[in-house]
């Protein structure tokens, strides 16, 4: 059976960061998936449940609103290790092309005042699993820390040492 490409990245080496997972075509066109990693696997402490959903939720909505990028926007969501998120777009891109998205999308959730879009019971599947204090804390933390100072080691996977 052939591995996943994903589980081919040397984890214990792995910053936070911005990476290219993946390219597909799609018809005639390019997708790119992004790996936003905002915690060191098996580092760290993973994102809180209620903190993934929120982000999800205010992210999703700030890339879907964005001027610039809404018509590329495929897909935004969780990772199942709890360790950042994956953003899907239109386009043959590099991580160095959305740094800037990610800034405005982390500063969006970082100030987020009232309602988490989507966030009632005929909206989501676990409307009250959402933790908004945590969400902006976690992005603060990951737009200060990572995005505000990005460097090649934050673009791009680390090569896996044989």
């Amino acid at each position: 059976m052939n591995k996943i490409p994903s589980f081919t990245i040397d984890h214990e080496r792995l910053l936070r960061g911005i990476y290219v997972s993946r390219k597909d075509e799609v018809g005639n066109e390019t997708v790119t998936t992004f790996d936003i990693r905002m915690k060191e696997p098996n580092r760290e402490p993973v994102l809180h449940v209620g903190a993934i959903h929120a982000i999800e939720h205010l992210a999703a909505t700030f890339l879907r609103n964005d001027p610039e990028w809404k018509d590329r926007v495929i897909y935004w969501g969780p990772m199942g290790c709890l360790t950042g998120n994956y953003l899907i777009l239109r386009g043959d891109l590099a991580s160095k092309d959305v740094v800037d998205l990610m800034r405005r999308t982390f500063q969006f959730v970082a100030d987020f005042e009232g309602d988490i879009p989507g966030a009632a019971p005929r909206d989501c599947g676990n409307y009250l699993l959402h933790d908004l204090p945590m969400a902006k804390w976690e992005s603060r933390k990951f737009l200060t820390e990572v995005l505000n100072n990005i460097t090649d080691a934050n673009l791009n996977y680390p090569e896996k040492e044989e």
